[in-house]
């Protein structure tokens, strides 16, 4: 019960204690530009509107979905920085697909979330067989990807879309093909989306496959001990090419829920919602590349962007929420470090006492 409790422990002080940190530093920089601490956590925490609420909901379900692509590949030993460009190219693809029309009703919704998953899957792979036929490294190669696909997405959209006033987007998505969302406050014109719960669908899927598959015990192993990974039979190089192309997979959905939900077009920058990706790496960080972890982060993350508006009522800059949540992720990698060598250093001395004792009864 005691060990059971200790791990719950090392598992939750950390990121409470990063959010804390992080609270503190950033009051520290609006004292020190002249502003007010106490108004900028009182609007912080106060309670945000029924509408600010679905917001913040439909928000989350964009990360959750955003922090698990990324997840997927920090338990492989993979920095998948590449998750933003990933979901650009799906978003692009599905938005074309979905606005052809090629499918009618329901069934559109469906294959345009296969579309969107395999087009992200494809573009990940770029940087998977990069690094494992070439040696190059996944962070450099997929920062570089993200720049090409915001690039060819304008080209794409510019060049086959349909001009609306000033800018282009791809044509709009079928009525019949657009879902309702779910009404959780009466009076409010406004939705939880439809495909919000995809987010949920996704996060079961991720533990199931980590959890209770050989292919995620292969995937854990391999990001634990390529080496030892290595010796015990598992492919190495497979492995990185099948989760590079699977983290783009979910990548490729980030942006679903939005477009099915109250977009319906697609077009850079003012029909979607860029930055996702980059959050979605942050997101898997603060919860720890769990799924459980990953909801709450990414309800964290999208209750802050959600209470801009308190902030600018406050007189306090909505950019202040971008220093904390880099903050948060700055203060939540040192202490999962810190955690983690004491219990290494407590581990190290369990060993050493339990040899004492074996010593002393020989």
């Amino acid at each position: 019960m005691n060990e059971r409790l200790r791990s719950v422990g090392a598992a939750l002080v950390p990121p409470l204690v990063a959010v804390v940190a992080a609270l503190a530093a950033t009051s520290l920089v609006i004292v020190v530009s002249g502003g007010s601490a106490v108004d900028f956590l009182r609007a912080l925490v106060s309670m945000p509107s029924e509408r600010a609420l679905l917001t913040i909901v439909n928000q989350a379900s964009m990360l959750t979905i955003a922090g698990l692509a990324a997840a997927i590949g920090f338990r492989m030993g993979l920095f998948n920085i590449g998750v933003e460009g990933q979901y650009i190219v799906g978003s692009c693809a599905g938005a074309f697909f979905a606005g052809s029309g090629l499918v009618a009703g329901p069934l559109n919704i469906l294959a345009t979330l296969v579309v969107a998953a395999l087009a992200g899957a494809l573009y990940a792979s770029v940087a998977g067989v990069l690094k494992v036929f070439r040696g190059v490294s996944e962070v450099i190669s997929a920062i570089m990807l993200n720049y090409i696909a915001f690039t060819m997405a304008g080209y794409l959209v510019t060049t086959y879309g349909e001009k609306r006033g000033l800018t282009y987007a791809t044509a709009p998505l079928p009525l019949d093909s657009q879902p309702l969302g779910f009404a959780i406050f009466p009076g409010v014109d406004a939705d939880v989306w439809a495909l919000a719960t995809l987010a949920a669908i996704l996060g079961v899927g991720y533990w199931f496959l980590l959890a209770k598959t050989r292919f995620g015990f292969d995937l854990r192993a391999t990001g634990a001990s390529p080496s030892a990974a290595r010796a015990s039979g598992v492919d190495v190089e497979k492995m990185t090419l099948v989760t590079m192309a699977l983290s783009g997979g979910v990548a490729g959905l980030v942006w679903m829920p939005a477009y099915f939900g109250s977009v319906h077009a697609f077009g850079v920058p003012e029909y979607f919602q860029a930055g996702l990706g980059f959050l979605g790496l942050a997101v898997a960080l603060l919860g720890r590349n769990q799924a459980v972890g990953v909801v709450f982060a990414a309800l964290l993350f999208a209750f802050m962007s959600g209470q801009s508006n308190a902030l600018q009522r406050a007189d306090v800059s909505k950019d202040v929420i971008d220093i904390t949540q880099g903050a948060i992720v700055l203060a939540v990698v040192v202490a999962y470090e810190v955690v983690g060598r004491r219990r290494a250093r407590a581990e190290a001395e369990r060993v050493s006492r339990a040899l004492e004792r074996e010593e002393v009864a020989a």
